[in-house]
């Protein structure tokens, strides 16, 4: 772990929503003494700036990760600009942050995986969800044992259509912007994490595209994990939900079955629901995506978190303060590893390669082949 009480020097490359949220905490913690921005679109960039106070901003993420200041960066880039900062930033020896996923080319993550390794940097993965209290307190009882060895998890989620049209349409480069690789990862990463201890050694899935094939990517992949020990997983996303499905972002639900009990997650958000004549935004809406209006809402369905008295409260409030605490103050976190980003987007991507193929695969594939199925 880092030194304990070291000022933390903070880079934040992508000044979006994602990269937006993360410095404001970051301007609101102590220990944070430095904070240098960078984007490629200087107004939103230096907006940012302003708003935090900022001690450096630039259009060039090189100039930035050059400066002697900085001691930690974020990479909160789109996803598929992830691979040269983070790799420039494990050359200079920073402590990372990584908005999942490592990379969206397999052989890249494996190449960024090897440099932190090899290095040794304290490198992180954003999977927000974990700093949900319902989620930490589900952990604990798996780790202390209190429904036995478990064998069985069956796991679902649902998503509004909108998070995949305002991603996809923002690069031509659509290929492995599917269902699984940008947002079944979270509900895969909970599971597995919460399966902790068992690896997955095949993987069957299949999937559709019936809507959103016009706009290069999948609507729904369903699959199923069998693993070291015999244990059986479930793992089905749908992220074509239309536009008006009440769900800002998305829900899930997760069963898990041991031998001595079950624990069983609604987590849909379906308990605060807000109907009204005000017109409702998108959950996720960068720059350049207009959202229909909706007029019904499940609250608390933005992953991130929720807005009162201007600032964020929820999890990614809780993972960022925790990752600035883990840097000053060296304790342990519940954070993803890089180890655990990398395992994560080959399985997606495996996911994807078993439902082109119609046919099992074998895990762990092979990146090299991961992507010359995909491509």
């Amino acid at each position: 772990m880092p030194t304990k009480n070291k000022e933390i020097g903070l880079a934040i490359v992508g000044c979006g929503t994602i990269g937006r949220i993360r410095a404001e905490i970051a301007r609101a913690y102590p220990g944070v003494g430095w904070i240098g921005l960078c984007d490629i679109k200087s107004d939103i960039g230096q907006k940012l700036a302003e708003d935090v106070q900022a001690d450096f901003f630039t259009t060039d993420f090189r100039e930035l990760l050059a400066r002697p200041e900085i001691t930690a960066t974020i990479i909160a880039t789109d996803e598929n600009f992830h691979f040269e900062p983070t790799m420039l930033a494990i050359q200079q020896g920073h402590d990372l942050f990584i908005e999942k996923p490592l990379a969206t080319d397999a052989r890249q993550s494996a190449q960024i995986l090897s440099a932190i390794e090899e290095t040794g940097v304290d490198a992180v993965i954003g999977y927000t969800q974990r700093f949900r209290r319902r989620f930490l307190a589900i952990k604990e009882r798996l780790i202390t044992g209190q429904i036995g060895d478990v064998h069985s998890v069956v796991t679902r989620a649902f998503m509004n259509r909108m998070v995949p049209i305002a991603t996809v349409q923002r690069t031509q480069e659509r290929a492995t912007l599917t269902p699984m690789v940008v947002s079944g990862t979270h509900s895969l990463d909970m599971s597995l994490w919460l399966m902790e201890g068992k690896k997955p050694v095949s993987v069957y899935a299949r999937s559709t595209d019936r809507v959103l094939g016009a706009w290069g990517t999948k609507d729904s992949t369903f699959g199923i994990f069998t693993m070291d020990d015999g244990s059986i997983f479930s793992m089905n996303i749908s992220w074509a939900l239309p536009e008006v499905w009440p769900g800002a972002v998305y829900g899930i639900e997760i069963g898990i079955v041991g031998s001595e009990g079950v624990i069983d997650i609604e987590d849909t958000h379906r308990d605060l629901v807000m109907a009204t004549n005000v017109a409702q935004g998108a959950g996720y809406a960068p720059e350049g995506y207009k959202a229909p209006d909706r007029h019904v809402e499940f609250l608390t369905s933005y992953p991130p978190g929720d807005l009162h008295l201007g600032q964020l409260w929820g999890p990614m409030r809780e993972e960022t303060n925790a990752w600035y605490q883990r840097l000053y103050a060296g304790l342990d976190t519940p954070h993803a590893t890089a180890q655990d980003g990398h395992r994560n987007l080959l399985l997606t991507m495996a996911m994807d390669v078993s439902a082109k193929r119609g046919e099992p695969v074998a895990l762990p594939p092979d990146p090299a082949e991961l992507m010359a199925e995909l491509s």
